[in-house]
């Protein structure tokens, strides 16, 4: 996806920021002057495989946050219409399950986790195929993303997190100053899904995500955006981590 005008656009080429340390406390982030009040927040959106999970999770780690994936929020509702023998189509009954489903976010080793329904979900569940091929349309109905965004406030309220997604700086926290879009081109992306086992059309999710009605996948007007087609993970965490310690005064 392609920034628009007037957007902080970064392409890095072998740029290095030196790694610093950051204590944090019941959520809150020490940054070597007054202790922040309200949890860390940081948002990091971008298209399919672009590489904002791995960055979320390690920049999670440097901050002593805690790394959530919105996308597997989705997932896991997905996984739960199809065990309910629910056509994603029917927005109908993929409403109605939704207004009887509970969701409950919590913790482990610092990764944020998803139950529903009562039922724990794991790697192999939300990665499935038909999961896949499904978390598209029933992740664009309106009703969907509002009660999964309030999940994630809610969830964030508590704590410090590093989030990433698709809306998570326009949509979830739009006044965190903390917001990064990490992009690659295409064939990069698309290199990356094969990888991961995953055989899907970028360029079909692409469309889906961002001519979506609801909270479709934008670059927010105050986001770094930050190219990885040719970086290491290690070189974007570090420009985001670098970011991060500016806006903080670091």
């Amino acid at each position: 996806m392609a920034p628009g005008p007037g957007k902080r656009f970064l392409k890095f080429s072998g740029l290095r920021s030196p790694r610093k340390s950051f204590a944090s406390v019941s959520g809150t982030v020490h940054d070597g002057g007054e202790m922040s009040q309200s949890p860390l927040i940081i948002a990091i959106d971008g298209p399919a495989a672009s590489g904002k999970s791995t960055v979320a999770k390690r920049v999670a780690a440097a901050l002593g946050i805690v790394f959530v994936n919105s996308g597997a929020m989705y997932r896991a509702f997905t996984w739960w219409v199809l065990q309910n023998g629910i056509d994603p189509g029917d927005t109908s009954a993929v409403r109605d399950l939704l207004a009887r489903t509970e969701f409950a976010c919590g913790e482990e080793d610092g990764i944020g986790t998803i139950a529903v329904a009562g039922v724990p979900m794991t790697r192999h569940e939300l990665a499935a195929s038909d999961v896949n091929a499904a978390v598209s349309p029933i992740a664009a109905i309106p009703e969907v993303r509002e009660r999964l965004v309030s999940e994630q406030r809610r969830y964030a309220s508590a704590r410090g997190v590093a989030m990433e997604g698709r809306d998570i700086g326009s949509v979830v926290f739009p006044e965190t100053p903390h917001k990064f879009y990490i992009d690659a081109s295409p064939e990069v992306r698309e290199a990356r899904r094969r990888a991961e086992g995953i055989e899907d059309s970028i360029a079909k999710r692409d469309r889906i995500d961002s001519s979506r009605k609801a909270s479709p996948l934008v670059v927010s007007g105050d986001a770094l955006i930050v190219d990885s087609s040719d970086l290491s993970a290690d070189e974007v965490v570090d420009a985001v981590l670098a970011a991060i310690r500016e806006k903080m005064g670091d």
